[in-house]
């Protein structure tokens, strides 16, 4: 009874995900339309400009957001407590913050615009006003969808979002022709456009909260999400630090084809948002509500399966770069050579998403400011040793090792908090194979030895992985006959 109720356990777990995971599939297909639809309309300086605002917004939502997000996702699923009250207190300090914090960069905007951009305008300080606080109850509505596990709403607002980009960026491409504006109005006026219609439906469900006796006060939210903030600083500075040090060290245009090879990790990312809005939840409910005997296991065996597929991804990008560079423009060719180191981002982005529980169960969220500090101190230093000779393939070197730094320490941390068995043998093999290969890669001028190289090295990890591909198609096969029963019904 045990075994049957851990293999539905799973195969629950396998549905829930590809709920979430459809439409950012989708959104992936269409994140590789839009950016040759970027990179091949804007040059290579005004395409610099653009992977700017990104970088802007986000460190003035670090500062506003205070860590509350991460509060919500805390106490969500703590017995008893009122998710609607929950919900406004984690958003209203946020969301005040935010306007003050914009209405600073208003007062300020031709320093600001001008330091970013290098140019200024009244619609430029709007654009990034209106996207950052607008980005508050965005976080906080997705939020609320992702902790009510709805994977299937998740996925199709953010292909309405996507979809909505693309037609975006077509408009203004008319209007504007070969201008980094572009890239502000398209992100910018899906988001209030998806986040206004979810806002309407949360206030259709009914207005303030009914109270209880295990509500908690808003000291208590803050003190559990405050330390998040120089967690995320930090973060911002592991993914900024690389485009702002190729920006002053070079120019925009090599900031331009870097940002390109970004893009597409960017677009990967896709996959990672996917995956830590579907994992946060479940591991959460199942550390809060499960016993600890068979969440370990659990934990311990998703692991396995995610490092599998992350290494596979990151084996087939640098294997076939070639053409997946192509769609980008002669312009951005350049951007093959980066992208090999760069792939390690997403990868040890999602898989520290696993380890890194560990630290979030116990609340040491102080141990996150750690491994943090290291990787800045590490990503610092490589750039400026790394970007003045070698510009953008200095900067992926710099940020590869930089996240294995980020990785090795936090993981470490988290296990001293709540120890899991990971089982990293095959982990730290399929590595150390993946930076020869990188290395090789990212100089080599044969691209065909490239290839042959690349697939040579996915079979010896499909064969080191060989169990976790026998269980991860033995899953598929199980999904895709339930599916195949049901429409017999």
């Amino acid at each position: 009874m045990e075994n049957e109720n851990k293999s539905e356990d799973k195969k629950s777990i396998l549905g829930g995900f590809l709920e979430f995971f459809y439409g950012n599939l989708v959104v992936l297909i269409l994140g590789f339309i839009s950016l040759p639809l970027n990179t091949r309309l804007l040059s290579t300086g005004e395409f610099g400009r653009t992977s700017l605002f990104m970088s802007a917004v986000s460190i003035i939502y670090i500062f506003a957001i205070l860590g509350l997000d991460q509060s919500y996702i805390r106490y969500y699923y703590r017995e008893k407590v009122d998710k609607r009250k929950l919900f406004w207190q984690c958003v209203m300090i946020p969301f005040l913050l935010i306007c003050v914090l914009t209405a600073v960069y208003a007062l300020f905007s031709g320093f600001f615009n001008n330091l970013l951009f290098e140019r200024t305008g009244v619609d430029i300080t709007l654009l990034v006003v209106g996207y950052t606080v607008t980005s508050v109850f965005e976080r906080f509505l997705f939020l609320n969808i992702r902790m009510e596990q709805r994977g299937k709403l998740y996925s199709n607002l953010n292909i309405v979002s996507k979809a909505l980009y693309i037609l975006f960026i077509i408009i203004f491409v008319n209007i504007l022709g070969d201008d980094f504006r572009i890239g502000l109005y398209a992100p910018t006026l899906p988001l209030v456009i998806v986040t206004a219609g979810l806002l309407i439906a949360f206030l259709a469900k009914g207005r303030g909260y009914k109270g209880s006796e295990h509500d908690l006060s808003t000291a208590e939210l803050l003190r559990y999400g405050i330390p998040f903030v120089p967690m995320l600083l930090m973060e911002w500075l592991l993914s900024s630090m690389d485009k702002w040090s190729i920006r002053f060290l070079n120019d925009f245009s090599e900031t331009g084809v870097y940002s390109s090879a970004m893009q597409i990790m960017t677009i990967l990312l896709t996959l990672k948002i996917t995956y830590v809005a579907f994992w946060s939840p479940i591991a959460m409910q199942k550390y809060e509500q499960e016993d600890e005997a068979r969440v370990k296991p659990f934990f311990a065996d998703m692991f396995q399966k995610v490092q599998f597929l992350c290494m596979l991804a990151a084996f087939g990008l640098t294997a076939f770069r070639s053409l997946i560079v192509l769609i980008l423009g002669s312009d951005y060719r350049d951007a093959s050579k980066i992208i090999p180191f760069l792939s390690l981002m997403p990868v040890l982005s999602i898989l520290f998403e696993m380890t890194g529980q560990g630290i979030k169960f116990v609340k040491k969220t102080v141990y996150f400011n750690y491994a943090s500090l290291a990787a800045i101190v590490c990503n610092l230093a490589g750039n400026l040793l790394l970007v003045p000779r070698y510009k953008g393939v200095g900067a992926a070197f710099a940020t590869a090792v930089t996240y294995i730094v980020y990785f090795a320490i936090g993981t470490y941390l988290s296990g001293k908090c709540y120890p899991v068995d990971y089982k990293y043998r095959s982990f730290a093999v399929s590595l150390a194979a993946y930076m020869i290969y990188a290395f090789y890669a990212t100089f080599t001028d044969k691209e065909w030895m490239n290839i042959a190289a690349g697939v040579i090295l996915i079979i010896g990890l499909i064969i080191l992985n060989r169990n976790v591909t026998a269980s991860l198609w033995g899953y598929c096969m199980q999904y895709i006959n339930r599916i195949r029963r049901r429409k017999l019904k």
